[in-house]
């Protein structure tokens, strides 16, 4: 059944597809000709039979880039960025099409509108489409039934998602495990060897092998048994917790190799990006709050004796130590109590101004001369000082691969709620999240969020 509709969807997708770019192509020329007070111009049944020949390009195109794929496990940025990289291949196409066939009268202008609005468009219909699907499953229609093979700690996150979010439109039909386990608040349907007879005659979409270190011995005799009455398998291995959300396989002579730590900012033009954009952002940004700055620096000298801008050790991307700057917000400590004592919202060292500063989140402006340095980024994870880097390896999962990118002023921690005086577990799971997933559109993402929920840090009074 799930295999028939989402054929469906498929053919419904490309239909839409071929829909908008009639509909971009056609809007683009009117949109433009309609002001156009000139002659001489190429009419609208050119464009259409251009249109005509743009559709199996554009649908090659769009399949290579995965834009045809299931939904399931897709975000919508990570789509966004598929439909901007398949539109821009595709007017490439188009002029480089037109210089060949020496074809000097289509309107360039024509062509920009069509590519911006196609790929809004395309967008949108991906938009609705996953719309239409989360309707469609919480009312039981398109849901994929699994069974569960083995039981774990990681089955049991698994299930505890599945049924927390319907969108997904998965139904565990029960589990098969050794012994039944009480907690699992699923159909217990026997032990490992009555799994043959559970895929036989069942209409299983996929079973999720989840065996236990003790079974693990049985993995072939499982994978074999569900091709065997051809069902597919995936694996949700109980070391779940030393791979990356999105593992990379390396090949070696046929063999794979997964790389539990390859970071999408290894890749020298995704790290030339990020420098580039954090260089020329960081220098507006100081040029713009020139004033403020000022404004700043003169009301912490005013509001307390010492200097303006506070010096901190931190450490950052590759666990190498750099100065951090700040507004002071703060006494001056001469007793080094600030390399070790975990600030607060009710800090008696802070001044009036301090506080205010601080609850705007202003004391962290000169964090742009950081970024500017090199030291730091706009989007990352936010450095912390020697002392608590070293506690924290000790006490907290995973800690310092954090350190495997460079610091940032705001991160994706601090736009989910998690800054200032909070969880620093949950911290780094956002933080190791970044580090695995990240885009140019997440950065901006976080950016624009940093800047849409303010700037006000809610941890402080």
């Amino acid at each position: 059944m799930i295999k028939k509709s989402k054929t469906a969807l498929t053919a419904l997708l490309v239909t839409a597809d071929a829909a908008v770019l009639a509909l971009s192509m056609t809007g683009a020329y009117l949109f433009h000709f309609t002001f156009y007070t000139g002659d001489g111009y190429i009419t609208l049944p050119y464009y259409l039979q251009l249109t005509a020949l743009l559709i199996p390009v554009y649908f090659i195109l769009y399949h290579y880039f995965g834009m045809h794929d299931a939904y399931r496990f897709k975000s919508i940025i990570a789509e966004s960025a598929k439909c901007v990289k398949a539109n821009a291949a595709g007017v490439i196409f188009i002029l480089v099409y037109l210089f060949l066939v020496k074809e000097v009268h289509v309107s360039r202008m024509v062509i920009a509108l069509f590519a911006c609005a196609n790929t809004a468009l395309c967008t949108l219909v991906r938009i609705g489409l996953r719309n239409l699907l989360r309707y469609l499953r919480k009312k039981g229609y398109h849901i994929k039934r699994l069974l569960l093979v083995g039981w774990n700690d990681v089955s049991a996150e698994f299930c505890k998602k599945v049924r927390a979010n319907r969108n997904l439109g998965y139904q565990i039909i029960g589990y098969l495990n050794p012994q039944p386990v009480p907690e699992a608040a699923l159909p217990y349907l026997g032990p490992l060897e009555r799994l043959p007879e559970a895929l036989q005659g069942s209409d299983l979409e996929e079973a999720v092998v989840s065996l236990d270190e003790r079974d693990i011995s049985r993995l072939s005799e499982v994978i074999d048994a569900c091709e065997k009455e051809g069902v597919k398998s995936c694996l949700l291995p109980f070391y779940t917790k030393y791979l990356p959300t999105r593992p990379s396989i390396d090949e070696l002579e046929g063999l794979p190799l997964i790389n539990l730590r390859r970071i999408p900012l290894d890749n020298l033009g995704s790290a030339f990006l990020k420098r580039a954009f954090d260089i020329a952002a960081s220098a507006l940004g100081l040029a713009a709050l020139s004033p403020l700055l000022l404004a700043t620096a003169i009301g912490v000298k005013l509001s307390s004796p010492g200097p303006a801008i506070y010096k901190q050790e931190r450490i950052g991307r590759g666990r190498r130590v750099f100065t951090m700057y700040k507004f002071r917000s703060m006494g001056v400590q001469t007793d080094g109590s600030d390399m070790t004592t975990w600030g607060t919202a009710e800090d008696e060292r802070r001044t009036k101004f301090g506080e205010w500063i601080r609850k705007l989140s202003i004391d962290e402006l000169p964090q742009l001369f950081n970024v500017l340095r090199g030291d730091m980024s706009l989007v990352g994870p936010r450095p912390e000082r020697p002392y608590f880097v070293e506690k924290f390896k000790e006490e907290i999962p995973l800690y310092m691969l954090k350190h495997l990118v460079r610091p940032g002023i705001t991160g994706w921690a601090q736009v989910n709620g998690w800054r200032g005086d909070t969880s620093i577990e949950e911290r780094i799971k956002c933080d190791l999240f970044y580090i695995e997933n990240w885009t140019f559109l997440l950065d901006v993402k976080i950016l624009f969020l940093t800047v849409w929920k303010g700037f006000l840090n809610k941890s402080e009074r």
